[in-house]
């Protein structure tokens, strides 16, 4: 451990020092009413804004009382499994034309469509020097931050960084929603290579190709990719697009804009929040649970041995012993994640293409014995079923992208629905988000220096 980050027993001492005093009974917070997390006991979330982008749904109404229904979600009311069938269909790829649909609230014309295409295209782009100067000469270890420091330092290039007219922020959030692709996979090469003491690969994108092509063109040396690669990866970028306003990433993007800041330090905020575990990083914690999984169970068609290393999950006795079977129920959906249920699909196409055929039925095994053992041995007030962190890295793993990149890449999609929140809440709010904290502090009278014992705050 470095200078800087080693742990002195003085640092200990403040640390135990503030973890008494900073402890506040649960109890109170059932005494004032507040809910945790900002969620109900029903996992239903507080009420903070409106939105016309994207709607999620887990519940219906039945006879006045609020069912568990099949998740389903909507990009400005399109049902995002009829949006993905449409392109799908026709074998074209669709990050662009949602990205349209979700911006601009309307389905793009065909020659809507080529123009914003071309608009994108000519904005992949970085300023002169940018890679050598801020991702080559400064790598990091965690691509996340690589993307903050990224976008905040492109903050500098822009003469019209702080206009927050709207005209001046959609430019900003095209700008950064085509180059985002650029700064994640340039700065892993940069991690690559001077961290890990790998080859280096820097190509340029192509103007003429789609977001999705580019990254497997920006990231593979021979910069090679099959065209069932290119539209799965297309469809997982759409389906992690947005997810309503009340995601952490979403909401921290709407508390950031209110208060008046720049486009560049909303999205790097936005980031701070993706890159935690318990929201964009969660599919790294499910593919290094099927890591430690593939091992412990030797045979992946035996469904009592599997049961076994599940049951030894929810005990606590595997993995990070957590009690969690990662990528099994979701803060909102109950009986069914829409998106898991469409990648499903096409992951077979491409596990069978890859290679990856025996693994993908074990997914789909695990799958479905966590439902059943989660259903059995814990009270679920909403149902449980896989999210798409259950099969988004392992759609990474098959397409040869690094584990450092799954996070970069939700960010990547999930980049649109900020911007289009952000637009949103500019042209709808004018107030600063501030909610309240109940004090829960006694008075305390000041004491005098002399007077004062180590045992006293």
């Amino acid at each position: 451990m470095n200078e800087y980050s080693a742990m002195t027993p003085e640092i200990q001492r403040l640390a135990a020092i503030s973890m008494e005093h900073g402890q506040i009974p649960a109890g109170l917070y059932d005494t004032y009413h507040v809910l945790r997390g900002l969620r109900d006991m029903n996992g239903k979330g507080v009420l903070a804004g409106l939105t016309d982008i994207s709607t999620v749904t887990s519940s219906k109404m039945v006879d006045g009382k609020s069912v568990p229904c099949d998740g389903e979600l909507r990009y400005r009311g399109y049902n995002i499994k009829d949006l993905v069938h449409g392109f799908a269909k026709e074998e074209r790829f669709g990050f662009e034309e949602t990205a349209f649909l979700i911006l601009f609230g309307r389905l793009p014309a065909k020659e809507e469509l080529i123009q914003f295409q071309e608009l994108l295209g000519s904005y992949r782009t970085l300023p002169t020097n940018f890679v050598r100067d801020v991702i080559m000469k400064a790598p990091g270890k965690d691509m996340m931050n690589t993307l903050q420091r990224g976008i905040l330092t492109l903050y500098s290039y822009d003469d019209m960084a702080d206009n927050t007219q709207v005209d001046n922020v959609l430019r900003q959030c095209l700008q950064l929603i085509s180059t985002m692709p650029m700064l994640a996979v340039y700065g892993y090469q940069a991690y690559n290579h001077y961290i890990e003491g790998k080859s280096f690969y820097i190509h340029s994108p192509k103007k003429e190709l789609s977001t999705a092509e580019n990254i497997l063109r920006l990231l593979r040396p021979d910069k090679k990719y099959t065209k069932l690669e290119a539209r799965i990866l297309d469809i997982a970028l759409v389906l992690h697009m947005d997810h309503g306003g009340g995601n952490n990433s979403t909401f921290t993007n709407h508390v950031v804009t209110s208060s008046g800041t720049d486009t560049y330090s909303a999205m790097a905020a936005s980031l701070s929040s993706l890159k935690g575990p318990k929201h964009g990083g969660a599919n790294l914690k499910v593919v290094h649970m099927f890591d430690e999984m593939k091992e412990e169970v030797k045979d992946w068609t035996d469904e009592e041995e599997i049961k076994k290393y599940l049951l030894k999950l929810l005990n606590k006795e595997a993995f990070d012993r957590s009690g969690l079977i990662y990528g099994m129920g979701h803060a909102v959906y109950s009986i069914s994640d829409p998106r898991a249920q469409i990648f499903k699909g096409y992951l077979d196409h491409l596990a069978r293409e890859e290679g990856y055929a025996e693994e993908y039925e074990f997914y789909v095994r695990v799958e479905r014995l966590a439902t059943e053992l989660i259903q059995s041995r814990r009270k679920i007030y909403k149902g449980v079923s896989a999210n798409i962190d259950f099969y988004s890295g392992f759609m990474y793993r098959m397409l040869g992208l690094p584990d450092e990149l799954f996070t970069p890449m939700f960010a990547t999609a999930r980049i649109v629905g900020w911007s289009a929140h952000r637009i949103e809440e500019l042209m709808n709010c004018d107030k600063i988000i501030r909610p309240a904290y109940q004090s829960i502090a006694a008075e305390r009278e000041y004491v005098q220096m002399e007077n004062r014992k180590p045992s006293d705050d």
